[in-house]
């Protein structure tokens, strides 16, 4: 039987109508199907809801406008690009359950449309303000906004139809493979406000707005007042100080609730996998060439040991993990590709057409789109960059082979631990870029301005794709239309490019990317770092990043998640720790009765629960962004005792609050 024919609407028009919907979940929705099974997602796969219409658009629009200036600006001073799928979700939820009807259709839309505000954020953030910071050094660099909106926008548009094509795979094909935990918490949130808005209230709308307030409120206090430190770390103590300056030896932790909550979502194999990455550089690398590195090596501090040495080979890891992948996905790439020259062919014009559920922009007109795409990315780069059409075109085919073959990699990493490697992968494409460039003869401040366009074409593209999966998985989860999600994806994608253009030239003009006053933006100073040196003539670490190669090879032999392991190399301990705190929790909640079933409703209840705290700490975000934004100064207490020891606290209070919320379950 075809999926179409096990979705049909009967003959006898027996199938009840929209307003009987189920209000929850299947609960086969998370977990891996049998092999008779199939998933029947909220809106009826054979049914037409209302998705696309004059209000869904324009506040998907509004929508991508305010996040994309609020991301930008919170990502520009700390490095961290809120997610705004989630607080978008919950604000089309509210809103929605104001008006009558069945909203879903229409809300799942608003949040696709509007979360283009935050990937499209991430790749113009972590690269292009570095040509603001070159600048200082090499005045002769000019940047102006056509530049900086392109360069997002054709990144943005090269994302959504390099992954389209692989969209059956990562949502479909792979269900309850992957645990997808921004788009589970999405997913929840507006499903239950779609129940509570059909109810009048119902149990998991309750749970999940009680959990959410409380992930809120306590991360809100944390990055706002500063009322007790947002990580904790050994070196506060005396005795931590003493063990980090004499054997680099630091255990640190991030205390907020959201990241909790995604480590539960993740579950205890991948976090565990993340985690051993990271004290693999904190615990071995770090104090091994702190105690009998080079003397430069052993006078520096952990963190810079970490940054300069163990995140460099996490990069190489990444890189190798990612080219692994690669290999692996080749036989969905294959036929991806065979798809798309049987519809150019005229080969699949026979086939019956899917069910609306399953129904995407067809190969043919993907096709068409990318090659359209392409071609105005060479223009771009001929016209507007390099100005020298043989170099425009090297330059176009990295953009091309680098963004396609990546995309697979961003699309895993969001599925595996809803966290992109975006900035790591982007590195590794200047990098490669650069000596491409300098082999060519572009090198200079000439080749630095390329670096960084080209740079920011890959990130852009890299950081949709890995967005643009969660969209899709939540439309599928929901049962959305993917054609309608993917034609209005563009929609958003223009709107965030032009508005974190005009963004990033206006927080230059009044703050800059220097010095004490100026927003730091982490990823673009280390950019700028990065492209100036080998533009120049000055040595490369190239041994790193073959190191962290050679390790991603054995760890694939051994059978160990490679590009698990090195994202965790590359990111930082303390947003590490908390994700194997939350997978330890989401185990023992799992394994907290003998009764199957009490365990399997515990674990979707605290499934929810963790979708509250990750929900709360992305809209509480937002809210701390206005009020820093409004001129509010967080008080810099982090490492002092006090801070330190009500931090403890209030962590082991939150996890206290997750496990023992969670076993609320007994045997019926």
């Amino acid at each position: 039987m075809s999926e179409k024919e096990k979705f049909e609407l009967p003959a006898d028009g027996a199938l009840p109508p929209a307003d009987v919907d189920p209000v929850e979940l299947p609960e086969n929705a998370f977990r891996e199907l049998g092999a008779d099974e199939e998933y029947r997602p909220l809106m009826h796969p054979a049914r037409h809801y209302k998705e696309v219409t004059p209000y869904s658009v324009s506040m998907g629009i509004v929508m991508a406008i305010i996040f994309s200036a609020a991301c930008a600006y919170l990502g520009l001073k700390i490095g961290q690009v809120f997610e705004a799928a989630i607080p978008i979700a919950i604000i089309a939820a509210g809103v929605g359950g104001l008006k009558k009807g069945n909203m879903l259709g229409q809300n799942v839309i608003i949040q696709s449309i509007g979360a283009c505000s935050g990937v499209i954020v991430a790749g113009a953030i972590f690269t292009l303000p570095a040509l603001y910071i070159l600048q200082s050094t090499h005045p002769e660099i000019t940047i102006n906004f056509i530049e900086i909106f392109l360069s997002s926008l054709l990144g943005g548009v090269l994302g959504i139809l390099f992954f389209i094509p692989f969209r059956k795979y990562f949502v479909k094909d792979m269900h309850g493979k992957y645990p997808f935990p921004e788009a589970t918490a999405t997913t929840q949130v507006l499903a239950s406000g779609q129940a509570a808005a059909k109810t009048g209230g119902g149990g998991q709308a309750k749970l999940l707005v009680i959990a959410a307030l409380i992930g809120g409120i306590y991360d809100y206090c944390i990055a706002t007042f500063g009322l007790w430190a947002e990580t904790i770390t050994t070196t506060a103590y005396s005795w931590g100080q003493a063990l980090a300056d004499k054997f680099k030896f630091v255990f640190s932790s991030n205390t907020t609730a959201a990241v909790l909550g995604m480590g539960y979502i993740v579950g205890i194999r991948y976090s565990f996998m993340i985690f051993a990455g990271s004290i693999f550089v904190w615990w071995i690398l770090v104090p091994l060439l702190g105690s009998y590195g080079a003397p430069e090596i052993q006078a520096m501090g952990a963190d810079e040991i970490y940054k300069n040495y163990g995140r460099l080979i996490g990069i190489g890891g990444i890189a190798m993990a990612g080219i692994i992948g690669i290999i692996k996905s080749f036989p969905v790439i294959r036929q991806a590709i065979g798809l798309a020259g049987r519809e150019l062919g005229g080969g699949a014009s026979t086939a019956k057409k899917p069910v609306r559920w399953q129904m995407d922009i067809s190969m043919k007109h993907i096709t068409y789109f990318i090659l359209i795409a392409l071609v105005a990315v060479l223009v771009f780069f001929w016209v507007g960059v390099i100005h020298t059409f043989l170099q425009a075109l090297i330059a176009w085919a990295v953009v091309t082979v680098i963004a396609f073959l990546f995309t697979t990699v961003a699309a895993n990493a969001i599925a595996i631990v809803g966290s992109n490697p975006v900035s790591g992968m982007t590195l590794m494409t200047l990098i490669i870029a650069s000596g491409v460039f300098v082999a060519i003869g572009l090198d200079g401040t000439s080749g630095m301005v390329s670096a960084m366009i080209v740079g920011g074409v890959v990130c852009t593209a890299l950081s949709m794709a890995g967005g643009f999966v969660t969209d899709l998985k939540i439309g599928y989860w929901l049962g959305s239309t993917p054609k309608k999600q993917e034609t209005w994806k563009f929609a958003g994608t223009l709107v965030s490019a032009a508005t974190v253009g005009g963004v990033i030239m206006m927080l230059n003009h009044v703050y800059g990317f220097e010095g004490s006053s100026g927003l730091q933006a982490p990823q673009a100073n280390a950019m700028a770092k990065v492209i100036e040196p080998m533009m120049t003539g000055e040595p490369t670490p190239w041994m790193l990043y073959i190191v962290g190669a050679i390790l991603a090879v054995i760890l694939n032999w051994l059978g160990v998640p490679a590009l698990a392991f090195c994202m965790g190399m590359f990111l930082p301990l303390p947003l590490n720790t908390p994700l194997l705190i939350g997978g330890i929790i989401s185990w023992l909640v799992a394994n907290s009765s003998k009764d199957k079933d009490v365990c399997k409703a515990r674990s979707d209840r605290g499934t929810l629960i963790s979708s509250g705290l990750i929900a709360g700490g992305a809209l509480f975000g937002v809210f701390a962004a206005i009020t820093i934004m409004c001129g509010w100064k967080v008080p810099e207490n982090g490492s002092e005792f006090i801070p330190q020891i009500v931090g403890v606290g209030a962590y082991a209070a939150l996890i206290v609050y997750l496990y023992w919320h969670s076993c609320r379950v007994k045997k019926h």
